[in-house]
């Protein structure tokens, strides 16, 4: 500012809210985008949550006692990029995304229901969306921005107006001019260029903007002439600019600050002209005030943060204190709350400072799109923000009507409320009040929320559901390794260099080939049904004189077993039905063709005698194995194939490879692929499998950022790119994917990994649902599925695999916890395929022969199905937790709290919780039921707050009443407020031993952390009963002692 003129704003002072203030139990996500990942109308905040496509919605302000709820919005099948309010509707939310469209949302007021789908799409576009804004004074005018393209839309019509081109690289980001004329957009080839888009779609202005590429960002000021601009300069500091666009060959002014990766976010209110600085990952905010007549940012005030931010909005003006002299809100969005920041300017007199707040732009929108873009320039009306002067008029947009409710609408799920203990969270549920609707994939929500059990869905599980949103059954399965009777030990001398492009290992439901390290392409054969530890001395071996490359078992022969060489032949082993005995040196067969090294086998699912293999020639070659001979070639691969894949009708066949496309071929149509589309990102490696009945390609594979991802693609439109993505983590193996055509469950591990990802697909939204993953203590060389008849269907074991090791081979068991394991579950074990006996010969299948293989049932003999089972009888009803409470003395209700805990949390000797349900982890169940028992105080209401702080003295009186005699120890009990009895009850501990005393406080302790979802309060219970046993230990020792000398005196 100019020092003959002084700030009206140079005594704002940040005010940071009290915690009550804060909106808290959220779970805020950070995904890279151009967003701010958090706006706010007058009305309503949307932010980006955890869960990819899921926006949180909470109202601004508080109503009474019914304090802000969130409820949880499912938008998109991936990455919500950006949002926007409309600044006349505060319910019309816009919405992009990396699934490459644009949605345009009707929210209703809190409290109502939430839309069953979105009003508006536009799009796709080419590639995901990155910034969208809507226009200032027209409605149904937005911009929008996906790669390099640049979009004026018509949002009624949803057809774009124009589009902006002359962008060299991806654009950052795309602002409209206050009074609606021009669109200024950054971009990563470090140009700032202005548009007049209904004059030419040719930018008519450009500049340098920042000297570094990274994410930069822009804001107008409140004229036409003036915007600021932040990014990096050359030393990564982030640098902001105040430029003018009549002289847009140099910024006015510029200024450095903080070194820090994220990017700096302005968010500049044009009427005060005050901008705050806000650093993604950063703790501070950074104020200053925009002056253009004086070509100055002068800086107004600096705060730090409680906590890092993810992302910060301005609330509009209209909504701020201005009795109060705020004359800026800004919303920090952190990983688990949102916290409003105001800025205030301290005055003597509680009145209204025209001087501070100058008039805003009103609600009301000045003109209809085709008008604007015929030229008209009218500016919306502005309003006085004196509260004498409300109400304001108020406007509905008709681009989404306001639905009428509807008796079936999803209605946000609200547990009773009462006196919540705010120490209380809910690790893996959203926050008590809060719900998950996904209105975007309604048709995947009956499959994945129906009951699959064979028993009718409880209330009270549809509530958990609706508030977990969509869930795969198989979520609580649970892997296991066998017991080491069945382990295959002393492995020796295991070739751990096989190509990326094989799992290094096969395995059927006899044997398992293993490579071995020795010269001449060695290759170990193990009988499954003889496990135990290998002999010391050489195992008898198949030699294959050349590296091996891969190796599969022919699933109609099991004791055929097909090898890959670097030499670019194919060599067919017959291992003897009672095992390998001695070495074998001469095949049963060699093909001979390719003439580069081969690198992927891969048999026929459905004809005997057919297989096809991948070679460095560029072409998959399919093989007569009866007649030794080359049948078909295919052509058109222009890199290195990474795998390949039959469906499961076996006509026709997938690839990946390395030059980043898919092919889907017709082998006996023509050598030609019958489709193409874009594979993933990265070069590093990729495998390829059919799922979903042949519907669906899913796809693993490495993105841009050497990320492993899961690509899942339409099997009838690769072209139009996958349908969903899903990152996973960043490491340098292939995920190897085994699919289960039963389940649609995906097993995925990569070698050297400890993890195995389980997933369940869907051919619609959300396409993935997570389930438990199996974890090993050391990474595994290799990991495949063994055929279903290999599974122990009376413990529900879906799925069976071998985890190769350094030097053992074990089997590991999937199993699914259920209630009622007498009864045959035929909702996990459907008919299977079987997929031991061929159905047509090789001749018939290249002749044009299509057929089905034939269904077995996997049900045991005797066991009935669980559909069938016989209703259990219900229980009879336990009374309310009230009638209890109400009518019974406190020493009544400390008794029965104290024995809820022992049955509920310490007793591990009984049958656990999770027998009576579809399975859970014993401290997760633990976790569960201490929620439960919390959140009866919001049932109860205030008579169990009332009994909950009287707790401490019906403590001290119960101590006093059974507290066992002896002074010490009566002492130590009115001390800790815990008699002996009642601290024994509640560690489960009959007698008073310091090892079990240790190891039930631990566990207790553990499973009732308030970062696993306990409180405080129950964790302090726990506390005070061991010092109160550990004291009564001390009080022994010291009797027995004094009980030693007495003879002695």
């Amino acid at each position: 500012m100019s020092r003959f003129k002084v700030s009206k704003f140079r005594h704002t002072e940040v005010r940071l809210p009290r915690r009550e203030a804060w909106i808290i139990d959220i779970r805020a996500g950070t995904i890279p985008s151009y967003g701010n990942h958090i706006k706010s109308s007058c009305s309503l905040i949307a932010f980006n949550s955890d869960r990819t496509g899921v926006l949180g919605i909470v109202p601004l302000e508080g109503q009474g006692e019914d304090k802000r709820h969130v409820t949880y919005l499912g938008c998109h099948s991936d990455l919500v990029t950006d949002l926007d309010f409309s600044p006349f509707d505060d319910f019309l939310l816009a919405t992009g995304s990396a699934d490459r469209t644009i949605k345009i949302w009707r929210l209703p007021a809190p409290g109502q229901a939430l839309p069953s789908g979105p009003g508006l799409v536009l799009g796709p576009e080419d590639t995901k969306v990155e910034v969208l804004q809507f226009h200032p004074t027209v409605d149904g005018i937005l911009v929008s921005t996906a790669g390099t393209a640049v979009k004026v839309w018509d949002v009624a019509q949803q057809q774009p107006l124009t589009e902006l081109v002359a962008h060299g690289d991806v654009v950052q980001g795309a602002v409209w001019s206050r009074d609606g004329a021009l669109v200024s957009t950054t971009c990563k080839d470090k140009q700032l260029r202005i548009f007049d888009p209904r004059a030419k779609p040719e930018a008519s202005q450009s500049t340098q903007a920042h000297e570094n590429s990274k994410d930069s960002r822009l804001a107008w000021t409140g004229t036409q002439e003036h915007l600021v601009s932040t990014g990096f300069n050359q030393m990564r500091e982030h640098e902001v600019k105040l430029w003018d666009t009549r002289h847009f060959s140099s910024a006015l002014t510029s200024l450095t600050l903080d070194t820090s990766p994220g990017s700096l976010m302005p968010l500049l209110d044009p009427d005060s002209g005050l901008l705050v600085l806000a650093g993604k990952g950063g703790s501070q905010l950074y104020c200053y005030e925009v002056a253009p007549q004086q070509l100055a940012l002068s800086p107004v005030t600096q705060c730090f943060l409680d906590s890092v931010l993810r992302g910060a909005a301005l609330v509009p003006r209209r909504m701020l204190a201005v009795m109060g002299c705020e004359v800026l809100r800004v919303l920090q969005l952190s990983d688990t709350a949102i916290m409003p920041i105001s800025y205030h300017v301290p005055r003597k007199a509680v009145e209204f400072y025209e001087d501070l707040f100058p008039d805003a732009a009103g609600c009301v929108p000045t003109s209809e799109p085709h008008a604007w873009w015929a030229g008209s320039n009218r500016q919306v009306q502005r309003i006085s923000l004196n509260p004498t002067c409300r109400p304001h008029p108020s406007f509905t947009s008709h681009l989404v009507p306001p639905a009428e409710p509807s008796p079936n609408a999803a209605r946000p799920v609200e547990l009773p409320t009462g006196d919540k203990d705010p120490s209380v969270s809910s690790e893996g549920f959203s926050s008590p009040s809060s719900s998950l609707i996904s209105p975007s994939t309604p048709s995947s929500l009956g499959p994945s929320l129906s009951s699959t059990s064979g028993i009718g869905t409880s209330p009270s599980q549809r509530s958990l559901q609706s508030l977990l949103g969509p869930s795969s059954k198989f979520r609580h399965a649970q892997g296991t390794v066998l017991h080491r009777d069945s382990h295959i030990t002393n492995l020796k001398g295991l070739n751990l260099t096989t190509p990326g492009e094989s799992n290094g290992f096969c395995a059927n439901q006899l044997r398992v080939a293993v490579p071995l390290l020795s010269s001449g392409g060695q290759v170990a054969v193990l009988e499954l049904q003889k496990p135990g530890r290998l002999p010391d001395t050489a195992l008898p071996t198949l030699q294959n004189g050349t590296a091996v490359t891969d190796l599969a078992w022919d699933p109609f022969d099991p004791h055929r077993l097909a090898v890959a060489g670097e030499d670019a032949r194919i060599r067919l082993w017959r291992v003897p039905p009672e095992g390998l005995k001695e070495v074998l040196t001469t095949p049963e067969a060699v093909l001979t063709g390719h003439t580069e090294k081969i690198y992927s086998l891969c048999f026929h699912p459905l004809a005997a005698d057919l297989l096809a293999s991948s070679s460095y020639d560029l072409t998959v070659r399919i093989w007569d194995l009866q007649a030794g001979v080359e049948r078909l070639r295919l052509q058109g691969h222009r890199d290195q194939i990474f795998g390949l894949a039959w469906s499961p009708n076996g006509q026709q066949l997938a690839t990946v490879c390395k030059d980043g496309c898919l092919r889907i071929y017709e082998p006996r149509s023509g050598p030609e692929p019958l489709q193409e589309g874009p594979g993933p990102e990265g070069a590093r490696g990729a495998r390829i499998v059919w799922v979903c009945d042949g519907r669906c390609l899913l796809v693993s594979g490495f993105d841009s950022q050497s990320e492993r991802q899961l690509l899942l693609y339409s099997a009838e439109a690769l072209a139009g790119g996958p349908l969903a993505v899903l990152g996973l983590d960043v490491a340098p193996s292939t995920l190897l994917p085994s699919y289960d055509p039963d389940t649609s469950l995906v097993l995925l591990t990569g070698k050297g990994d400890t993890r195995v990802f389980l997933y369940e697909l869907l051919p619609e939204a959300p396409f993935f649902l997570e389930c438990n993953s199996f974890t090993s203590p050391d990474p595994h060389k290799g990991f495949v599925l063994l055929p279903k008849t290999e599974c122990d269907v009376r413990q529900v074991e879906f799925a069976r695999c071998l985890r190769l090791r350094q030097t053992s081979l074990e089997p590991v068991a999937f199993r699914l916890p259920r209630v009622r394991k007498e009864f045959f579950q035929d909702d996990v074990f459907p008919d299977t395929a079987v997929s031991w006996e061929p159905v047509v010969s090789a001749k018939a299948w290249l002749g044009g022969a299509n057929r089905q293989p034939r269904l077995l049932s996997l049900q045991p003999p005797g066991m009935i199905p669980v559909s069938q089972a016989p209703r259990e009888a219900p229980t009879q009803k336990a009374l309310s937790s009230a009638h209890y409470l109400e009518e019974k003395s406190d020493e009544q209700k400390k008794e029965e709290l104290l024995n809820a805990m022992v049955a509920k949390l310490g007793n591990r000797e009984d049958p656990l919780p999770q027998d009576s349900f579809e399975g859970v982890d014993e401290d997760e169940w633990a976790k569960y039921l201490a929620q439960i028992i919390v959140m009866g105080a919001q049932v109860v209401g205030r008579a169990f707050a009332r009994a909950l702080r009287q707790e401490f003295a019906a403590s001290r009186a119960a101590a006093d009443a059974r507290g066992r005699a002896g002074h010490q120890s009566a002492a130590a009990s009115n001390l800790s407020g815990l008699s002996l009895q009642e601290a024994q009850q509640i560690l489960n501990v009959s007698k008073l031993n310091p090892e079990e005393i240790q190891k039930n406080y631990q566990h207790l302790f553990k499973v009732n952390d308030k970062s696993v979802g306990g409180s405080f309060y129950l964790q302090s219970k726990v506390v005070r009963a061991k010092e109160r046993l550990e004291e009564e230990l001390r009080i022994q020792a010291q009797e027995n002692r004094e009980k030693e000398q007495r003879p002695q005196t």
